[in-house]
């Protein structure tokens, strides 16, 4: 099978690694900007604020979040919303794209236990939302396509967790020859997917946040994740049946490829940016400055500190991105 199809089974199948729910944090196999700081989710739902008390989207707005892992983000946003304006909770609708039903009962649970009986609308596909405004908003999505893996005309086939390489179709060396690639990733799924983003709706904000570059590195980024240790798949000592379904599998985005999506889907981008800096931009510091004067100093550092490893260098460098599109 096509590497793309391998990483599908690995992630979507069954028994896949996303096919339950996966804790993040200290007890899981990797960090998230979510769950570092609520901070992060209320810096968005600032903007999302701005752009409703401006106009530019309407009070009854669908906030939606895709791939919302427990909830954590969402339920940061909603209740950074009603610290703003109470009444636009009652005006407003909340959604949550979720596909895994396990995953789904875990994401009513927690989110009854944070908001009470707020209404919360679940989808198990975008295709499946029709509304009139949307703001949606996901934090690393867009490296959990599966994706081929491409090298020199070649692209990766795998049979029994061994993979070999074969001529690519025209589709593939089309594209490679469009983005200037000669060895790393190709996502699959990224047009569909903006497609339906579209469709969702006659008014649409999609924020998003991953890490890649939209220049092309022309090497492998693809990479395994167990027990916060980092395994390239290209690595002599990593045996892909040992890691098969039990760890996560990622790579970096190539945003050209995923503005391109969105652009032909009908889109406009509106912001490109590391991820520090759209979070300044949106207000974290304000907001930080005023949980000080309603805190104790030493709750305000604790805080502090947390929204510091958003804003600083981290290993993945300035590859933490935000996009931001409309329609």
């Amino acid at each position: 099978m096509r590497f793309s199809e391998y990483m599908n089974e690995w992630l979507y199948g069954d028994g896949g690694y996303y096919k339950s729910f996966r804790d993040i944090g200290k007890d899981g196999d990797f960090y998230t900007a979510v769950s570092s700081s609520r901070f992060f989710g209320a810096s968005i739902a600032e903007a999302l604020y701005k752009m409703i008390k401006d106009g530019s989207l309407p009070r009854d707005v669908n906030l939606i979040e895709i791939g919302a892992h427990k909830g954590y983000l969402i339920a940061d946003m909603i209740e950074w919303l009603y610290q703003r304006d109470k009444s636009l909770i009652d005006d407003m609708s909340f959604g949550v794209v979720e596909r895994q039903k396990e995953v789904q009962k875990i994401q009513k649970e927690y989110l009854f236990n944070r908001l009470g009986s707020l209404e919360i609308e679940f989808f198990d596909d975008v295709s499946k939302i029709d509304k009139e405004a949307i703001f949606f908003v996901s934090n690393e999505i867009f490296d959990a396509f599966g994706c081929e893996l491409y090298k020199d005309g070649k692209i990766a086939y795998v049979e029994g967790h061994q993979i070999h390489w074969e001529d690519a179709d025209e589709e593939i060396l089309e594209f490679a020859k469009r983005h200037h690639l000669s060895k790393g990733e190709i996502a699959v799924g990224y047009e569909e997917f903006a497609r339906a983003i579209s469709n969702s709706a006659k008014r649409v904000e999609f924020v998003s946040f991953d890490y890649g570059e939209r220049y092309v590195r022309n090497d492998f980024s693809i990479r395994l994740y167990k027990n916060h240790q980092t395994y390239p798949l290209f690595d002599d000592e990593v045996e892909l049946e040992k890691f098969f379904k039990d760890s996560d599998i990622t790579y970096d985005v190539n945003f050209n490829h995923l503005i391109d999506s969105f652009e032909s889907a009908g889109f406009i981008l509106r912001d490109y940016e590391t991820q520090a800096r759209a979070l300044v931009r949106f207000g974290i510091i304000e907001i930080l400055e005023e949980f000080y004067k309603l805190v104790s100093y030493e709750r305000y550092l604790r805080e502090a500190d947390r929204v510091k490893t958003l804003l600083a260098p981290t290993i993945m460098g300035d590859r933490f991105k935000m996009v931001h599109f409309f329609k």
